[in-house]
């Protein structure tokens, strides 16, 4: 059974250091609690923010309730840990069910891209300000609306950059024991796959909500991470071709979306039956296009296999298409491995990424800086399904060429192979080479 999957995106923005501090009044009137508003990440067009309350109380808080106003020309376009509505220029967030409860001292934030560069202003809580005292009047300012350039995808936290495979077999490893060792923070979790027809599922057999998979990312969110779910992979029944059209294939993905109030999602595009189909590739495509649409400010991501030279006919075409549909694809990944066994993983990898650079190049109009910060390598840790072998010394080089040329993403699968059986045959829970518990994690969490 083939062992394979990956992963992909994007591009680092420069921080903000601004940072607005409100006292917030929660109900009963005596529970106040603290709200902390900062820019996390900032571009031409836009920025990335979160707030974060803290309960400062003796008493614990069972909800909250954060209001503020966007100027004119500024808008949320893409949200999470928090459930948000819009009412013209008036944001208000409340909380999910399971970030509501704060005890005394503790602490939740939740996060949002806006389009546009003005700041949060006005903020209240349960109608009163944020600052204490009534609620604020001061009207909106107002700033001309601004889009971002198309070839430039919506930059993303830096931690994103850096999201080795996870998954809930082979000896899955508890996330937070991972996240602690190695100062990883994301990972890409694989897989959905279709539960029948065009309904997705993880492994195409347990719900999206309520079971295992649920709880491993309620863990890695809990400990301060973030999940990209990866759609696909070798194995299994897919959605591609189940989904009747491009809007359908959409609609299941929009559900993962929802589910997770995700911020990327990646198309793991390697089995035969998706990878080796022209109108398959086309229907993901399009349904890549129509998510863009519909979420602004996701990251979208496509894995791909690859020869040592690049892309092969098959990945040529699909990034072809998408240039012709205009997809909005964020990342391309390859996977460099399986090239039939006992290949120079490092010059392998560096050929074949080389040749990515060229195909995107060649497509896409781009030069050599924006075709590297569009490209993504996902590597296969150890013993491949063709018996070779990525050492840990050759993931370092792997990482440091990856890093020198600003490549949008860095992954491997996976974090449950990420421990030593020296010698032992191919394996979903260790990586037959000799090494340290979770020395891949460690030198991928370096590439953020």
């Amino acid at each position: 059974m083939k062992v394979r999957p990956f992963r992909a995106a994007v591009l680092v923005a420069s921080l903000s250091t601004a940072v607005v501090t409100a006292t917030i009044l929660f109900a009963p009137a005596a529970s106040a609690a603290t709200a902390a508003f900062v820019r996390t990440a900032s571009w031409s067009s836009g920025y990335e923010a979160k707030f974060t309350v803290t309960n400062d109380t003796s008493t614990a808080i069972s909800s909250w309730t954060v209001q503020f106003d966007l100027p004119a020309g500024t808008r949320v376009s893409s949200f999470w840990d928090a459930r948000l509505t819009t009412s013209g220029q008036r944001i208000t967030a409340t909380n999910h069910s399971w970030n509501g409860v704060l005890a005394p001292g503790a602490s939740t934030s939740f996060g949002f891209v806006a389009s546009g560069t003005g700041d949060p202003i006005n903020c209240t809580v349960n109608g009163g300000s944020c600052g204490g005292g009534p609620a604020p009047t001061t009207p909106p300012t107002t700033a001309p609306p601004t889009s971002p350039p198309p070839t430039s995808p919506p930059p993303v936290p830096a931690g994103m950059k850096a999201a080795p495979y996870i998954y809930d077999w082979g000896n899955a490893p508890a996330p937070a024991t991972v996240m602690s060792a190695t100062g990883i923070r994301w990972f890409t979790r694989a897989f959905i796959l279709s539960g029948g027809g065009c309904t997705p599922a993880w492994d195409g057999a347990r719900p999206l909500l309520g079971g295992s998979d649920a709880a491993q990312i309620a863990a890695i969110r809990a400990a301060g991470g973030d999940i990209i779910p990866s759609v696909g992979g070798w194995s299994g029944n897919k959605l591609g071709p189940n989904c009747a059209s491009a809007a359908a294939l959409a609609g299941a993905l929009q559900q993962v979306i929802d589910a997770y109030q995700l911020r990327a999602i990646d198309m793991d595009v390697e089995n035969i039956d998706e990878f080796e189909n022209e109108t398959v590739q086309d229907r993901i495509l399009g349904a890549l296009k129509i998510l863009k649409q519909n979420n602004p400010g996701l990251i979208t991501i496509v894995t791909i296999g690859t020869a040592t030279t690049g892309p092969t006919w098959w990945g040529t075409r699909m990034i072809n298409r998408a240039a012709q549909l205009q997809a909005g694809v964020d990342v391309w990944t390859i996977m460099p491995f399986n090239f039939g066994g006992h290949a120079d993983m490092y010059g392998s990898t560096v050929s074949a990424a080389t040749g990515l650079r060229d195909t995107l190049k060649a497509a896409f109009g781009w030069n050599d800086t924006t075709a590297y910060a569009r490209m993504g390598i996902s590597g296969m840790n150890g013993r491949s399904d063709q018996g070779e072998i990525t050492t840990v010394a050759q993931w370092t080089q792997i990482r440091d060429w990856a890093r020198a040329r600003g490549l949008a993403r860095l992954a491997f699968w996976s974090v449950n192979r990420d421990r030593p059986c020296p010698g032992a045959p191919l394996s979903s829970g260790c990586s037959s080479i000799d090494q340290r518990n979770w020395e891949f994690t460690a030198i991928t969490a370096g590439f953020q």
